[in-house]
């Protein structure tokens, strides 16, 4: 037997406990909620410490140029920032992964975070995830918050956001969006399978001026073996074991994580990445996820999201659509609110975030649950909790992220 495909089997064996006691040991993580968000990093959460620190360090290393200090402590503090939102209470697989084969996608968040705060113009924020099989289906609680939250920083920084969502999801994210205080958003709802729309948005919409088009929380199709050689890696495609373990039914279709393909009730909006650098060639793309199967995971090679993620369905989840620069979390909402938080620090305006802490939050996903309405993606319920979190777990990375930055509620 060819190893990739003997090793692709081992893995599968290794998986076949399925979702069920996914499910049963994330309960049990959530009996003591707070075990693992207090103890997973040791970050200093007193900002005038780090301040204080680090420009000891900056001293020392004789940086005079006062830009050049400000960029190596913006730098340090968003180091800090990504390692609030690496955590993985809700034992998603991809962040929980990273202790035992490392950090997916380092120096992301610096990165994209540096460049929408120089280059940003007008922002196209593409959010909404639809789960069909939940009471009521409906848009999940993940992505929209983080989405909009990040068109606040942007619109305090005058930078226009243009939100696109679909027809499954335009009523929770317009909620969200509400909630928030975002009323001047503009949102847009993307047709299912309108190639003559997306043309029309690129050449004389709201597309024809994009500089950044971000993902948040929303599905793209799988890999197909042009997209899965096409990608860039360090030793050969593994064909063989791609196409002994994802049936052709699966190749280039949209799937939630539990391996159920979703493209019946999900618009196209990938296309709106892959055909940008058509229309906007000097745009720059961000995708945002927690699971694998979201716009921007094609940055990973398949063969290592699959190594990361649990459920004989893995190897027929990861997404192919790459973006220039992907954030990954522990939920998604939390890498938009990283992001929202790092625009801000680049531009010395964090202390725009004061407004908008566990408070503002919480009303923001409880109006969206109650008049979306939403539900949650994990545990399928309208309730205002988020990949299966209860709030007040949900919410302790963004507290932290505020305290660094020295914002209290």
């Amino acid at each position: 037997m060819n190893a990739g495909i003997l090793a692709i089997s081992m893995r599968t064996d290794n998986r076949e406990r399925g979702l069920s006691e996914r499910f049963l040991r994330r309960r049990k993580v959530l009996e003591s909620p707070f075990s693992e968000v207090r103890n997973c990093e040791a970050v200093s959460l007193c900002p005038s410490a780090d301040l204080q620190s680090e420009s000891a360090n900056l001293q020392n290393e004789r940086l005079i140029d006062p830009t050049a200090r400000r960029t190596v402590l913006s730098r340090s503090l968003i180091d800090k920032i990504d390692r609030f939102i690496r955590r993985d209470p809700a034992q998603r697989g991809l962040i929980g992964s990273e202790s035992e084969y490392g950090p997916l996608c380092p120096g992301h968040l610096f990165a994209a975070a540096e460049h929408l705060a120089e280059h940003g113009e007008h922002v196209g924020l593409v959010t909404g995830f639809y789960i069909p099989g939940a009471d009521p289906p409906a848009a999940e609680t993940d992505g929209p918050p983080g989405a909009i939250m990040l068109a606040l920083a942007l619109a305090a920084l005058e930078i226009r956001c243009t939100i696109l969502t679909d027809s499954s999801c335009v009523s929770a994210v317009r909620v969200a969006a509400t909630a928030a205080g975002c009323d001047e958003a503009e949102v847009v709802v993307y047709p299912h399978a309108s190639p003559q729309w997306l043309r029309e948005f690129y050449t004389s919409g709201p597309g024809s001026t994009l500089t950044h088009l971000v993902s948040v929380e929303r599905v793209g199709p799988s890999h197909h073996v042009e997209s899965l050689t096409a990608q860039s890696r360090d030793s050969q495609p593994p064909v063989e074991g791609f196409l002994s373990s994802v049936p052709a039914e699966n190749r280039g279709r949209c799937h939630n994580m539990r391996g159920e393909i979703i493209d019946e009730q999900t618009a196209d909006m990938h296309r709106l990445f892959e055909e940008l650098a058509g229309y906007r060639p000097q745009a720059k793309t961000i995708g945002i996820g927690d699971g694998g199967n979201e716009i921007g995971m094609g940055s990973i090679p398949w063969e290592m999201l699959v190594q990361r993620l649990e459920g004989q369905h893995a190897s027929r989840i990861p997404c192919r659509i790459a973006t220039d620069w992907n954030i990954v979390a522990g939920t998604s909402n939390w890498g938009g609110y990283a992001l929202a938080a790092a625009v801000l620090l680049l531009r010395d305006q964090q202390h725009r975030l004061a407004d908008w802490g566990r408070a503002h939050q919480q009303a923001v996903l409880e109006h969206m649950v109650e008049a979306g309405p939403a539900v949650d993606g994990v545990t399928r319920r309208c309730e205002a909790t988020v990949d299966g979190l209860p709030f007040e777990t949900y919410i302790q990375p963004w507290d932290g992220i505020r305290r660094l930055l020295g914002i209290d509620d």
